[in-house]
């Protein structure tokens, strides 16, 4: 199948997803809405618990993705981090995916498949790594930290210089995860990533 074909039946299953509970979203419509067979959706993703790690694997790659965006928009440290946090503020705010894996906390009306891999049978590679570990709300903090500090430490730097960015790194990362549960006032989430990065990062 190819992959623009997966990514249709991915979006069909997401914008039915926004329609109603998980629970009640049927593998027949999914395929309908994205102008397959049932069996050609099956052949894809195995089951709908297939298709339901493959959700979350997708909207756990296109996080990551916009962090790598924040991280590489601007020469100024300071700026780059904010960018990481609104991104994941308003990533978050717009994917309850997204916002259910940095929390873990998972709506009845959402997927929640089990975070660590399943037996797979799958010849199809992409849900052979969908049917792998999905990250945890502690994996992100860990990611997008150490993304952010090599990515702030910039080429030439030694293992120590981007160890000793990874503590602010982090802090701003759990910043923005709790202006996820409870969104800033007025200032927003760069005055806040302001007043935690220290002035030699900023």
């Amino acid at each position: 199948m190819m992959p623009a074909a997966r990514e249709s039946l991915l979006d069909a299953a997401f914008t039915a997803l926004a329609r109603r509970a998980w629970s009640a979203v049927r593998m027949v419509d999914v395929a309908a809405a994205a102008g397959v067979s049932r069996q050609t959706l099956y052949n894809e993703f195995g089951s709908k618990d297939g298709l339901a790690r493959a959700l979350v694997r997708r909207a756990a790659d296109g996080y990551l993705a916009g962090v790598e965006r924040a991280l590489a928009g601007s020469a100024e440290p300071c700026e780059r981090l904010t960018a990481v946090a609104e991104w994941t503020s308003s990533a978050a705010r717009e994917n309850a995916l997204i916002r259910a894996m940095l929390t873990g906390c998972w709506s009845e009306r959402l997927p929640a498949p089990p975070l660590t891999a399943v037996p797979s049978s799958s010849v199809v590679p992409a849900q052979r790594r969908a049917d792998g570990p999905l990250p945890t709300p502690r994996d992100f903090v860990r990611i997008v930290r150490d993304r952010a500090a090599i990515a702030l430490a910039g080429p030439a730097a030694t293992p120590v210089d981007t160890a000793e960015l990874a503590h602010p790194c982090e802090l701003v990362v759990r910043l923005a995860l709790s202006c996820v549960a409870a969104p800033p006032g007025e200032g927003g989430v760069a005055e806040l990533v302001r007043a935690v990065v220290p002035q030699r990062v900023a």
